[in-house]
């Protein structure tokens, strides 16, 4: 029962001559802890005794809200609209009216609110976007056409920085505290200097070849090509049968694996490229899976030389399941669907 009805109850009980006490008591036995206090009983039983007839409250004293009215609401809109960076403060002052009343249209009114931009590799052009969703549509297809043959035959590879120190994330290095203590501090750090480049070859159900590019060397074309080399040879003892099948090799599109030696390379191993579009880590497994947890795993730990880098990665690594890279690879099919959806634009999650 809300309060109006309440108000009927004890107006009809105080005209049948009940006490306020014996009003609430009566109230208490039938409705319980949804009964209303004895001091609201002997108000309103006093006010429907002086002959009050109305149930509703009494309209309060005090200015009406006139801020929020259709000219005000479209003089915000049309502000915002031009300078969506505009602050709620010079809104109010152009439009003469409170902050609060600002807000309140913004917020009620026109169902708006501020955000920060979201960082992106690029700004993508038209013909950039449209390669994306011309890629991303063929890759559906071919995955669509037979699943478990693409999870089966699907090789990815991508090179990635490891430091000897990574800082943590402000939300990995966040933690509980009780009201009365000060909360933690943490200095600004940067990652270290001494650094292991890692290629990683992976797939549905793992890895199949690491390595750690030697100081003083580069990957180029030909560093590249003998690295696929390798890799069929590790195909051929950890994954029987992928060789027959075709593997698909997915790789981004830097200056080495573009090379004229490595595409020759790509030919004589017998692999099928997966075409990946320019400018698009939303839609490389190891880019938006792998490599960020690993990351989070390696964050805060200190390692003193390259050998301990190697080492960390390889145990978290051996450290997985087969679900665990099953996922990274399965994620790529609502990738670009997602990407077909944005038309060509890049992906959240």
């Amino acid at each position: 029962m809300d309060k109006i009805w309440h108000r009927g109850v004890i107006k009809y009980l105080q005209r049948k001559g009940l006490s306020p006490k014996d009003i609430h008591a009566d109230m208490v036995a039938t409705l319980g802890d949804g009964a209303p206090a004895l001091s609201t009983v002997q108000k309103w039983a006093a006010e429907f005794k002086r002959g009050r007839e109305s149930l509703e409250d009494d309209p309060r004293p005090g200015r009406p809200v006139t801020a929020t009215t259709q000219e005000n609401v479209d003089h915000v809109h049309h502000m915002v609209m031009d300078d969506r960076r505009i602050t709620v403060n010079q809104v109010a002052s152009s439009v003469g009216i409170s902050r609060e009343r600002v807000e309140n249209i913004l917020h009620n009114e026109l169902g708006m609110s501020k955000v920060s931009a979201r960082w992106v590799p690029r700004l993508l052009t038209p013909d950039q976007k449209h390669t994306r969703l011309a890629m991303s549509q063929a890759n559906l297809a071919l995955f669509e056409a037979d699943p478990a043959s693409f999870l089966e035959r699907f090789i990815t590879q991508d090179e990635c920085w490891v430091h000897h120190f990574e800082a943590e994330t402000k939300r990995q290095s966040m933690q509980w505290k009780h009201p009365s203590s000060p909360p933690p501090k943490k200095a600004k750090v940067v990652s270290s200097a001494g650094k292991v480049m890692a290629s990683v070859f992976w797939d549905a159900k793992g890895i199949v070849l690491i390595d750690y590019l030697q100081k003083g060397h580069t990957i180029n074309g030909e560093y590249y090509a003998n690295l696929l080399r390798q890799l069929r040879e590790a195909i051929k003892s950890k994954r029987r049968g992928k060789l027959t099948k075709g593997p698909l090799l997915h790789q981004d599109n830097a200056p080495a694996h573009k090379s004229v030696i490595a595409m020759a390379a790509v030919h004589d191993c017998g692999f099928e490229l997966i075409e990946h579009p320019p400018y698009s880590p939303d839609l490389a497994p190891s880019d938006y899976f792998l490599f960020p947890n690993m990351k989070k795993h390696l964050a805060g730990k200190h390692f003193r030389t390259d050998d301990e880098v190697i080492c960390a990665v390889e145990d978290f690594f051996e450290c997985q399941d087969e679900t665990f890279f099953s996922k990274g690879i399965q994620a790529l099919q609502h990738r670009w669907n997602k990407c077909v959806e944005r038309r060509g634009d890049y992906v959240e999650k």
